[in-house]
């Protein structure tokens, strides 16, 4: 294991944490350095608020995912102090070899145990559902579709100009009877429309655009619902009561759960990940911050995506995902369903550096041509329970200007506007400012712009054959 600041930042469970802990290297904080001869353990005293220092370890049995432990009551983890420890080891501090203590010993005695225990019972198997309670969630959630299906045939009666006179507090209460139905995808959908609401009534200049998301939110819940009905009540009628492999389970508030895609056979094995982009927004109608990661898979070329969500209540407990550079091998991917832009997660991975060849191969993995990422784009947006955008990734021939249009054409000719879309970073205007490397390609998303009614691509990242050029941060 080579320990890299990336490395310690990845650990921490917010900036802020990572942050802390430098300080308490940088002024001295720790004493009674140690650690042991195979360097799997380091350990030492760091000063607190208190008399006492807090005793502080960290276990690198186990090289990408150390134990970190601590006597300090933080409820953050790792804490502050682990971090500090972390950094300076980092700095090559004078640790002083010594045999492992009695009690670490212990605990890694008891940990091994654990995962013997497991590895001879085999992947975790999803838990029997109880028939009765699933037949009753799927009766409420039934119930709450003839509610969410009547409000929506009710606005698109009498048509989206009744919004600017509707109450905001209407939508707010159907989105919480919809929770208690078990319905938290309309639920939040409905959320979205209150707060359109309001858009409205507090700035009537802004009417058009709200109207225009209040509309594309009907209509893909008007789809979720009618697909959802079908989809609850064949449930029903046959008594299955287990997660499918469907995009609705998770369209209706679903949560996947690992074993649950294992035992669908949602799962690839041995998968060399590279991300392309990395971002962070926040969701006002979830209230949580969506720290949205962009990957490639080294062999097939597929586009994934990660989302690390933490609500805005807990954001000193939940941990912060970060930028990844490198190379990621992920021994078990779990995919979750769906079309196009596939969400994955993973219990384990192992980063390690980009050879010079794997870089190379990146730019190599774009799409034929153009013509083919807006084959497949057209395709995927079609469908309502999808977003209306595709991540792509495009063979780059020629960047310029065609009137005020910045326009990508690739090596065959074709050509297409980039643009940023609404509301996100202006990366356009920075890739302008950037060389393009003769076998380079050009990584983004691919949406349909409502103004001129057209496709554009909103560049995220430049993918050369010596680096990947992020744009957005």
């Amino acid at each position: 294991m080579t320990l890299t600041e990336q490395l310690i930042l990845l650990q921490a469970p917010n900036p802020a944490a990572a942050e802390n802990g430098r300080k308490l290297w940088k002024k001295g904080s720790f004493s009674a350095l140690h650690r042991t001869e195979d360097n799997t353990l380091y350990w030492a005293e760091c000063a607190g608020s208190g008399k006492t220092p807090y005793r502080v370890s960290i276990d690198w049995t186990g090289p990408d995912a150390p134990v970190c432990r601590c006597s300090c009551p933080s409820r953050q983890f790792p804490c502050k102090h682990a971090l500090g420890l972390m950094f300076q080891q980092l700095a090559g501090g004078d640790f002083t070899p010594a045999e492992l203590p009695r009690d670490i010993a212990d605990k890694r005695a008891r940990q091994a145990a654990r995962a013997a225990k497991k590895e001879s019972e085999g992947p975790a198997k999803p838990k029997k559902p109880n028939a009765a309670a699933r037949k009753k969630k799927l009766t409420r959630q039934l119930e709450g579709l003839d509610m969410a299906e009547k409000m929506v045939d009710d606005l698109l009666t009498s048509g989206l100009g009744a919004l600017a006179g509707s109450s905001a507090q209407t939508f707010d209460k159907l989105a919480k009877d919809l929770g208690s139905c078990y319905l938290t995808g309309p639920q939040t959908a409905f959320t979205r429309i209150a707060l359109a609401v309001r858009a409205v009534q507090q700035d009537p200049e802004r009417a058009e655009e709200a109207y225009a998301q209040a509309l594309r939110i009907l209509v893909a819940l008007r789809s979720t619902i009618k697909k959802s009905r079908t989809f609850l009540q064949d449930k029903l009628e046959a008594g299955s009561f287990t997660p499918e492999d469907s995009a609705l389970f998770e369209a209706l508030g679903g949560v996947w759960k690992l074993e649950d895609l294992r035992a669908i056979g949602s799962l690839r094995e041995n998968v060399r990940l590279v991300q392309l982009s990395f971002d962070v927004s926040l969701d006002q109608a979830k209230k949580e911050y969506v720290e949205r990661g962009w990957w490639i898979d080294l062999d097939s070329g597929e586009l994934f995506q990660t989302r690390n969500l933490r609500p805005m209540k807990a954001l000193k407990y939940v941990k912060g995902d970060d930028s990844r550079f490198g190379l990621l091998e992920v021994p078990a991917l779990y995919i979750y369903p769906g079309e196009g832009d596939r969400r994955v997660r993973w219990e384990a991975a192992s980063p390690r550096p980009l050879t010079a060849e794997e870089r190379t191969a990146l730019p190599a993995l774009a799409q034929p041509g153009l013509a083919a990422a807006v084959k497949q784009t057209k395709a995927a947006i079609k469908n309502t329970l999808a977003p209306k955008f595709l991540a792509v990734l495009v063979p780059v021939g020629a960047l310029g200007k065609v009137g005020e249009a910045l326009v990508l054409e690739d090596p065959s000719g074709g050509r297409i506007v980039l643009r940023d879309r609404p509301g996100e970073d202006p990366c356009a205007a920075r890739l302008s400012m950037l060389e393009l490397p003769a076998g380079s390609a050009l990584f983004g998303l691919m949406y349909y712009h409502e103004g001129d009614r057209s496709l554009c691509l909103h560049p995220y990242s430049l993918v050369t054959p010596e680096q990947i050029v992020r744009l957005l941060y």
